[in-house]
Formats: structure tokens, sequence, C-alpha cells
């Protein structure tokens, strides 16, 4: 067999891997081997931002820099132990009427699957299936911040607070910030119970118009380029169960290794920066999970 194609057993589980020298980041020379060793380490914590929610990749197969594809569907050659559901698609997508056949990522093994095929980024839905296959609704609420041209991260953690406190006085005590490894960052709200999709949806349009008509001068809630300068736009379509954000603790597809970092509200403010995936998962192993209760 070629030293650059091998078959391995991860947790009882056949894996093909290949090109594991690869660089998937060329401008730090970062290899495919390397992203597949910071998936384990911070393994347990990103499969629990993975339960039961169908994964859409963002594929990279000859590193950053070349070629990417979206990918929702179970590829052709995925292996027969990857687990994957029927699910229709939503309304008012370029599917709806039609069925998808969605996979999810249970284990380590699958992890390395999506890591071999140089899927870099994973992509999740606020809401999950329950363990017979049914719908469940969105078990948590999303806010993406999203600065616009000059403005940063110093702002979007500035307006990180105000969301903060808006839903706590709408019941919603804990919501936990996440650096995006791009540009911004976002806040995820925990919710008591599993709340339809559009109900969630609803309640993130109405906070963000809400704060946008309180701050102008920071925040804007709907996407129109000529009004984005300098401020902040609370992204609240991602609730929407079409739509998917980037995992917690997942690589992005930038220069750099940088990564979907969790983080404590403590760090949310001026010299904030995204961090690597050395940086996230050392932290990680010092200081335990911000999602962890």
């Amino acid at each position: 067999m070629s030293a650059e194609r091998r078959t391995v057993d991860v947790g009882g589980r056949p894996v093909r891997l290949t090109h594991l020298d690869r660089a998937l980041y060329p401008a730090t020379g970062t290899t495919k081997a390397e992203v597949m060793d910071y998936l384990v380490r911070v393994e347990a914590a990103i499969l629990r931002q993975l339960r039961d929610r169908p994964v859409t990749r963002i594929r990279w197969p000859e590193g950053v820099g070349g070629e990417k594809f979206f990918e929702k569907n179970v590829p052709r050659g995925a292996p027969p132990w990857l687990r994957h559901q029927r699910l229709p698609a939503s309304p008012g997508t370029d599917d709806e009427g039609t069925t998808l056949d969605l996979p999810f990522i249970d284990d380590l093994a699958g992890l390395m699957w999506a890591a071999n095929s140089g899927a870099l980024e994973l992509h999740t839905p606020q809401w999950t299936v329950g363990p017979r296959g049914g719908l469940r609704g969105a078990d948590r609420l999303v806010v993406d911040l999203d600065p616009g041209p000059g403005a940063g991260l110093d702002e979007c953690a500035r307006v990180a607070h105000l969301v903060a406190e808006r839903l706590r006085t709408q019941g919603l005590s804990r919501t936990v910030p996440v650096t995006s490894g791009s540009k911004g960052l976002q806040l995820y709200a925990p919710l008591p119970r599993p709340r339809p999709a559009t109900e969630v949806r609803e309640l993130a349009h109405d906070l963000a118009h809400a704060l946008a008509g309180e701050h102008p001068d920071l925040v804007v809630a709907v996407q129109r380029k000529d009004l984005r300068g300098g401020k902040v736009l609370l992204d609240w379509s991602q609730n929407h169960p079409a739509k998917t954000t980037i995992t917690p603790w997942s690589l992005r597809g930038r220069d750099r290794p940088t990564v979907a970092a969790p983080r404590d509200w403590d760090e949310i403010g001026p010299g904030l920066r995204q961090l690597t995936a050395d940086e996230a998962a050392d932290r990680l192993a010092r200081d335990g999970d911000p999602f962890d209760p």
C-alpha cells in the first residue's frame, strides 16, 4: 500500500487516510496530519456541538487557496458506518420539495473522515434530530456579529455585551461568546426547551432591530452595505431552519488555521482577537470548555 494512503482503526471504525503531509494551510505549512491532531485535542468539545445536528462541510481538498466545495449531502464513497438520514429540505430554499441525505458526525472516526476529505469548516443548524430520527425544534438562539468597514472586534465586543444584557431581560440568562475565526463573533444562548425555529428567528429579529434602534451609531440589523460603515451587523437570520453557522471549535478556511473559539466573558473587551488552532486547544486543556454549564 502507498505510504500516502492507509486505512487505520479509529475507535473500532476503519478510516481511510490519504496525503497526511499535504499542507492544507500553505501560508503556515499546516498539514492534514496537524489538522487531525487538533481535532483529537478538542474531540469531546466539538462532538458536543455536533451531536444530533446534520453537518454541512466546506472542503478544501488541495488546501486553502485551492478550489473549495460546499457539501450538504452524504458524498459517494462515504464509509458505511457514517450515520446519515433523509430529511425534508426547508421551505423557501432551492431544494424545497425534495429530501436531503444529511450526515451526522458522532465520534472521532467521523471527524477524521471529514478532515481527510479537506473539510476544514463544519457548519450546523440550531435545531437537532431526536434519537428516533424525528426533527426537534431549535435548542439555542444564535446572533452573528459581523463588523462592517471601519469596525472590528472591539466594536463587536461592545455590542456583544448589549446583546447578552437584552437576552437576560428576556429570560435567557446564559450566553456564550465565540470568536468566529474570521472577522467577528457569535453569541449562543441555550434555550430551556426546544422551540420552533421560526419562533426563535422572530425573537432574534426583534432583538436585533431593537438594539439597532437604541444604538444607531453602533448597531445595524439589515444587510445593506451603505449602512454598515463603522457599525456591527446583528445577523439574526442564522436562526432560520435552512441556515447553518460555523460549529464552535471548528477550524476556518482562512490563511492561518484559526478557530471558531468559545470564550469567557471577561475576555470580551478591548484587544479581543481571533485564536489559532494551537491556542484554542491549549486553552481548552487548561481552562475547560466555556459551553460547559
